[in-house]
């Protein structure tokens, strides 16, 4: 694949990543009638897992009766090291970790200011990144990184109440970015050696096994209890695990960790639209200048540079 097609490629799954992950907030909302945030991701897990391992048998039948399998190059014929067994599991448990926090932090505080800061990644990527990937970034970079967080703060500027709850669901909200952008980073040194497809199957089944006592000692139920927060964990299972993840997943071969989480600023902006549109939200003048400011902020960030670093292998 020729160094514009990747870009393309990766930028489009991008795209694809943003509005996929935009429904979760929603979405997650909706299981609350039923089940608290342990139950609500250990059932998002499974129902991944459960599908991702679907995809790969059938998969496999196909190469097998097609008489590719001998041929097919794929990465998961890789010897797994220590290394390899230790990453994954790693970010299994920052995975799930991340969405516990930020499920738990939803039933504290708002949709509009726990998504704005569950998305503050930039900042913790960019730290990791530098500390322990040695990633670089001049000073338009940085600039733009800055701009693009203020207006994302602007977005919850007149939801913030100072009162005890709600501080603590902003706090929880924003402990979950810190293992967001964990999770971003261990990803995009796996994803050298491993396909998408692989890592998602491994975080899913191992975070639903990690979930699953958690969800059994401190959860009323293990499964949902009516039919729409059945639609919403299987929604969430589908489009925000595997299409949303699997598709940033897939980006970490184009682009950098800290890029990536940068462009997940827009995910705020669409959630508040898919909150407009379907809770009939009201979106004021303050809505607007944020669009405004992040993109001006993203757009500078880009102009870095950062589109042109492609990976030097393939992506699978």
């Amino acid at each position: 694949m020729s160094t514009k097609s990747s870009a393309i490629w990766g930028s489009s799954s991008l795209a694809i990543a943003i509005f996929a992950l935009s429904s979760s907030p929603i979405l997650t909302r909706i299981t609350e009638h039923d089940m608290g945030p342990y139950g609500t991701i250990f059932n998002r897990f499974w129902i991944a897992s459960l599908a991702l391992g679907l995809g790969k048998v059938v998969k496999l039948l196909w190469d097998k009766h097609s008489g590719r399998l001998s041929t097919t190059d794929n990465t998961d014929n890789k010897a797994y090291t220590v290394k390899d067994f230790f990453s994954l599991f790693l970010v299994a448990s920052l995975d799930s970790i991340c969405l516990v926090t930020w499920a738990w932090s939803l039933t504290k505080t708002s949709v509009a200011n726990s998504n704005l800061l569950h998305n503050t990644t930039p900042i913790f990527a960019a730290v990791g990144g530098w500390l322990l990937l040695s990633q670089s970034f001049n000073r338009r970079f940085l600039i733009g990184m800055m701009l693009a967080l203020g207006g994302t703060f602007l977005i919850g500027f007149n939801d913030f109440h100072i009162d005890r709850d709600t501080l603590i669901g902003d706090s929880v909200a924003l402990l979950s970015a810190l293992f967001y952008a964990a999770t971003l980073l261990v990803t995009e040194n796996l994803r050298v050696k491993f396909d998408t497809s692989t890592i998602l199957l491994w975080l899913y089944t191992l975070g639903g096994l990690l979930l699953l006592p958690l969800t059994l000692l401190f959860e009323d139920r293990l499964f949902p209890a009516s039919f729409s927060s059945w639609s919403a964990v299987i929604g969430l299972g589908l489009c925000g695990s595997i299409i949303g993840l699997g598709a940033l997943f897939y980006s970490l071969k184009q682009f950098s960790s800290s890029f990536v989480s940068l462009i997940l600023l827009l995910e705020p902006m669409i959630a508040a639209l898919f909150a407009w549109l379907i809770f009939a939200e009201k979106l004021s003048w303050l809505n607007g200048l944020t669009f405004i400011i992040v993109l001006s902020g993203i757009y500078l960030a880009q102009s870095d540079g950062e589109l042109d670093n492609i990976g030097s292998t393939e992506a699978t």
